[in-house]
């Protein structure tokens, strides 16, 4: 397998924790998306979006998007699971991931954050306010669905890692790049710390991977 991404890329991020968590070797090809190699051709010929990551699998099929990618890994490799066996647990699990996959996270990527200051004329002030104004209710539902519901463990969905911890410890490591403090939401911050506990998640970190700086 082949993952094409970016160090700093929070959707590459979460297929690196779902391919370790399954033990899948894979080979990472990298994507440079702070000289937007990601708009190239060479790069549109592999996924014809323009977004990363894209995963080729051995038969030199390319997947796209992060849930589709970690769902067909679920699938095709399942031991261990990162859904619940149970149709309501899925898609509780489900839920919280798409709380950030599909209203926060895509609000917050360079491309938008390039258009609001390059065409909207905001500064770093105005940007940092737009990222508060998505990422922070994002953490707010997660955190209530967390405190409320009776599966919510040491983890997302009771003690084993899932689907919705790998979305929501990207969310993480992404307000954090932003400055967007976690005080508020104490459950989160429980289970992102028993995330990085594991190798899969830590050594997954963005900052820990070939190119990253030290610090952002």
């Amino acid at each position: 397998m082949h993952l094409y991404g970016h160090w700093r890329s929070l959707a590459t991020y979460r297929v690196r924790v779902a391919l370790k968590l399954k033990a899948i070797d894979s080979k990472i090809v990298a994507i440079d998306l702070l000289s937007k190699e990601h708009l190239g051709e060479r790069y549109h010929a592999i996924n014809p979006q323009g977004l990363l990551p894209a995963l080729e699998i051995d038969d030199g099929t390319v997947l796209f998007q992060s849930m589709a990618i970690i769902e067909y890994l679920d699938e095709a490799f399942p031991d261990p699971p990162l859904l619940p066996i149970d149709l309501a647990g899925r898609a509780k699990v489900r839920g919280l991931a798409q709380i950030i996959a599909a209203d926060a996270h895509p609000l917050m990527v360079p491309r938008v954050r390039d258009y609001l200051t390059e065409n909207i004329g905001l500064d770093s002030y105005g940007v940092k306010k737009w990222i508060d104004r998505f990422a922070l209710p994002a953490f707010e539902a997660i955190e209530i669905f967390l405190r409320t519901q009776e599966h919510s463990g040491k983890y997302c969905y009771f003690d084993t890692p899932g689907l919705a911890d790998i979305f929501l410890a990207s969310h993480v490591i992404g307000a954090g790049f932003f400055g967007c403090g976690l005080d508020p939401f104490p459950r989160i911050q429980k289970i992102y710390e028993a995330c990085v506990g594991l190798e899969a998640f830590s050594s997954s970190h963005p900052l820990s991977q070939a190119g990253a700086p030290a610090h952002i």
